[in-house]
C-alpha cells in the first residue's frame, strides 16, 4: 500500500486517506509491540523501513527522487496521526524527514539530491542530523566538532549528542565548526555516511519518555569527508541549520498534536466507561469542564500548526508561526498528557492504559528542535523588530 498522489484526490480526502492508513499500519505494527518496545528501549528499525514502503519517510520529497510529493498539511497529518498511535516512532518519522531529509533536499545540490534523497525517501537509509553538542544546547555557535581542510577533504574531530538515530542512522547531515568560535558563519553542513572511516555511533541514552526513539552520539575520529559532500557552501551550516529548525518546528507541534489528541480520545472514551457513585465520571462537572479545556487546548495547537503549514506551503517566512505552534503545542501536550493521568487516576500511573506514556512522551516536545524559552525569544525578536 501506498500513499496517493496529490492529483489523484482533493486535499480533505487526501488527509483523510492518510489518516486511515497510519492508524491501521499503527494498530498493526506497532500497538501490539509499543510497551515491550518501551520498556526494553528497542528501536524498531523494521517499522521505520515499512513506513518507508508506505511512502512516509519522504512524505515532503518530490516523486522524481523517490519521495511522495506532498505538502505540509499531508505531513502534519501523517505525524499526528503517528503520535497517537506512538509518540516515538512519530519523532524518528519528523527527525528523518524534516532534519536530514529536510536539509538535503532545501540545500543540496542536484546531484547530492539524486545521490541520497531516492534512499532517504524509501527508508533504505535512516537518517540522522546533528547540530546539538554536550556544552552547547541552545548556544550551537560555541560547539567545539572541527572540520580542517586538507587538500579535497575535510578532517572532522568531535562529538554530537542527544542525537535521534545516532547508532542506527545510515547517514547524517553534521553541522560542524570551520572558523573561529561564535562566527555565525563559521559554520558548515556536511553530509556523512555511516560507512564512513572515523565516524560511528557512541553513547546510547537512558530516557524518560520516547523510549522507542534511538538518541545516541554521533562521534568523529579523523574522519575525513570528502568536499562534494558539503551542502551550500563552507560557513553556511549554521545559517542553514537556522531554517531547517523553522521547519522542524512545524514537526514537532505536528508530533505534541497527536500526543494531546490521543490523550484527549482515550480520556473521552474512559470518562463515559469508568462509573463512581453509580454513574460515569464524566457526568460530573470537575472531569467534564477537564475535558472542555483539553479539547480547547488541543483546537488552539491545531489551529496554529495548521497555519504554519499552509504558511510553509506558500513559500513564505515562518519563522514566527512555526515557533508559536511549537511553543502552544508542545505546552499543550504536556498539560492535556497530565490532566490525562489525572481523569484515569491510579489507573493512569500504570502501564494498563496508554495516557501514563502519553506523560512521559510530552516533556521532549518542549526540549526538542529548541526549548520553550527558545520559542519565546524566537517570538519576541519576531514581534519587536
Amino acid at each position: 500500500m501506498s500513499v496517493a498522489t496529490p492529483t489523484q484526490t482533493n486535499t480533505n480526502e487526501t488527509l483523510q486517506m492518510i489518516a486511515k492508513m497510519v492508524q491501521d499500519f499503527g494498530e498493526r505494527a506497532i500497538t501490539p509491540n509499543r510497551n515491550k518496545w518501551d520498556d526494553d528501549q528497542h528501536f524498531p528499525v523494521d517499522v521505520m523501513k515499512e513506513l518507508g514502503n508506505l511512502g512516509l519517510m519522504g512524505v515532503l520529497v518530490p516523486e522524481e527522487y523517490g519521495g511522495s510529493g506532498f505538502g505540509y498539511q499531508e505531513y502534519v497529518t501523517a505525524i499526528s496521526e503517528l503520535a497517537v498511535i506512538d509518540p516515538s516512532i512519530g519523532l524518528s518519522m519528523a527527525a528523518h524527514n524534516s532534519l536530514c531529509t529536510g536539509h538535503i533536499l532545501q540545500f543540496g545540490n542536484e546531484e547530492q539530491k539524486k545521490r541520497w534523497l531516492p534512499k532517504l525517501a524509501t527508508a533504505e537509509w535512516i537518517g540522522a542530523w546533528g547540530l546539538t553538542e554536550a556544552n552547547t544546547g541552545s548556544d550551537a555557535g560555541n560547539m567545539r566538532t572541527t572540520a580542517v581542510q586538507d587538500g579535497d577533504y575535510w578532517v572532522i574531530n568531535g562529538t554530537k549528542n542527544f542525537i535521534t538515530h545516532g547508532k542506527s542512522g545510515d547517514i547524517a547531515v553534521v553541522i560542524v565548526r570551520t572558523g573561529e568560535i561564535g562566527d555565525s558563519h563559521g559554520m558548515t553542513a556536511f553530509v556523512i555516511e555511516k560507512t564512513t572511516e572515523g565516524f560511528s555511533g557512541g553513547r546510547k541514552e537512558d530516557k524518560l519518555g520516547m523510549r522507542l526513539s534511538e538518541t545516541a552520539e554521533l562521534v568523529f575520529d579523523n574522519c575525513r569527508v570528502h568536499k562534494d559532500n558539503i551542502l551550500g557552501k563552507v560557513g553556511e551550516g549554521f545559517v542553514q541549520s537556522l531554517k531547517v529548525l523553522d521547519g522542524g518546528r512545524i514537526s514537532i507541534a505536528a508530533l505534541s498534536l497527536g500526543i494531546a489528541k490521543g490523550a484527549l480520545r482515550h480520556s473521552i472514551v474512559y470518562s463515559k466507561e469508568r462509573e463512581q457513585f453509580n454513574q460515569p465520571i464524566a457526568n460530573f462537572q470537575a472531569i467534564a469542564f477537564k475535558l472542555a479545556e483539553m479539547a480547547t487546548d488541543v483546537e488552539t495547537a491545531e489551529l496554529l500548526t495548521r497555519q504554519a503549514a499552509d504558511l510553509k506551503n506558500k513559500g513564505k517566512s515562518v519563522n514566527k508561526e512555526s515557533a508559536m505552534a511549537k511553543y502552544v503545542a508542545s505546552e499543550v501536550c504536556v498539560k492535556v498528557a497530565s490532566e490525562a493521568v489525572q481523569i484515569f487516576g491510579g489507573y493512569g500511573y500504570t502501564k494498563d492504559f496508554p495516557v501514563e506514556k502519553y506523560y512521559r512522551d510530552s516533556k521532549l516536545c518542549t526540549i526538542g528542535e529548541g526549548t520553550s524559552e527558545i520559542q519565546k525569544l524566537v517570538i519576541s525578536r519576531a514581534i519587536l523588530k
